[in-house]
C-alpha cells in the first residue's frame, strides 16, 4: 500500500507512504489518491482532507520512469484525474510538509488551504531542467500567490526555496518544529473539521472564485443571507446572546 488512508475526527488523513522512493508518486498512488478524494467528497463524515508524508520527506515528485510509461496525458490518465480532482475538490485541504517537496510535491500544495512545514523543507520545481513546463495549474497559481518575479525564479530557473523563504512568500501558513509537525497539522485540520461544514466550504469557494470586487461582494451577500438563516448560524447566535 503506497497511500495510507485514515479517518480521524472528520479528517481524512492521506499519507504518502513510499519511503524507499522518497514518496515519489506512481500511477498506482495517483489512482489511490483519486479514489480517496472521490470517497471523501461523497462522505459527509469527511470534512477536511490532510495530505502528509513522513517526518523527513513529503514527496520527491513524480516517479519519472513510471510516469513516462503511463501513456497519453488524457482524461483517463491517473495523473490528470488527480490534478482535476485537486482543482475541483470542494472541501478544505491541509498539508503537512517535511523534507523534500519537489515538482508535484510543491504544485499540489497550491491547491491546499493550509500548509504547515518545518525548517528542513526544500521546495523546488525543476520542470525546465527536465525540458518540461509547469503543471497542476502552477503557471497561474504560483505567480498569483508569490508574484511573477519570484515565480519566474522557481518555474524558469528551477531555484529551490527554503521553508523560511516559502513562509515569507506566502506559500506556507506556518513553520512548526519537525518532530511536532504531523500532530500539529492534524490538530489544525481537526479544528477546521469541527466548524460548520457548509459555512467553511462556502467561504472556501468564495475565496477561490475568479471575480471582481463588486461581483465578490454580491456573491458573498447571497451566500451570507443563506447561511444566516441556517441552523449552524442560528445556534451560534443563540449561544452568543446567552453568554452576553
Amino acid at each position: 500500500m503506497t497511500i495510507e488512508v485514515n479517518l480521524q475526527q472528520g479528517v481524512l488523513v492521506l499519507t504518502l507512504a513510499r519511503p524507499e522512493k522518497k514518496n515519489a508518486l506512481s500511477q498506482q498512488m495517483y489512482r489511490q489518491l483519486v479514489s480517496a478524494l472521490e470517497q471523501a467528497q461523497a462522505d459527509p463524515q469527511v470534512r477536511v482532507v490532510l495530505f502528509q508524508g513522513s517526518n523527513d520527506c513529503f514527496s520527491a515528485g513524480n516517479d519519472l520512469a513510471d510516469f513516462l510509461g503511463g501513456g497519453a496525458l488524457n482524461a483517463e490518465h491517473p495523473t490528470v484525474q488527480f490534478l482535476q480532482k485537486l482543482a475541483t475538490f470542494p472541501k478544505p485541504m491541509v498539508a503537512a510538509v517535511s523534507g523534500l517537496a519537489i515538482g508535484i510535491g510543491t504544485t499540489m500544495l497550491l491547491h491546499c488551504d493550509l500548509v504547515y512545514a518545518c525548517s528542513p523543507c526544500r521546495f523546488q520545481l525543476p520542470f525546465t531542467q527536465l525540458g518540461l513546463c509547469p503543471e497542476a495549474g502552477s503557471s497561474l497559481l504560483l505567480p498569483q500567490l508569490i508574484g511573477l518575479q519570484r515565480a519566474s525564479a522557481m518555474l524558469l530557473l528551477s531555484e529551490a526555496v527554503s521553508a523560511e523563504q516559502a513562509l515569507q512568500m506566502g506559500m506556507v501558513t506556518e513553520l512548526v518544529e519537525q518532530a511536532a509537525l504531523l500532530e500539529y497539522a492534524l490538530n489544525k485540520a481537526i479544528k477546521l473539521a469541527a466548524l460548520p461544514a457548509d459555512a467553511v466550504q462556502t467561504a472556501r469557494a468564495l475565496m477561490r472564485q475568479p471575480a471582481s470586487v463588486s461581483t465578490a461582494i454580491q456573491a458573498e451577500l447571497q451566500q451570507f443571507e443563506r447561511l444566516l438563516a441556517g441552523p449552524d448560524c442560528q445556534q451560534a447566535v443563540r449561544l452568543f446572546l446567552q453568554k452576553k
